[in-house]
């Protein structure tokens, strides 16, 4: 029951940073899809996006929370 318990402490936790990283990223203006790097086409009625800078960041923070919650539960 404690690994629950913990394992719920943790997901609350990992959502409120990410709440709180989304309320920043909106707040100065970093928007998916219009960071440097990505590549944006737009023709008339149709655009695209790839979104590689985007995907590259949350790759890197994805990642770096990832290595710190599994160091904090292999303690």
């Amino acid at each position: 029951m404690i690994a629950v318990a913990r394992f719920l402490v943790l997901a609350g936790a990992v959502l409120m940073i990410a709440g709180g990283l989304i309320y920043l990223a909106a707040r100065f203006g970093v928007i998916p899809g219009r960071l440097p790097g990505d590549i944006r086409f737009e023709r008339g009625n149709f655009t695209c996006v790839l979104a590689l800078g985007t995907s590259i960041l949350i790759s890197v923070i994805l990642t770096v929370l990832l290595n710190l919650i599994s160091r904090w539960l292999n303690k």
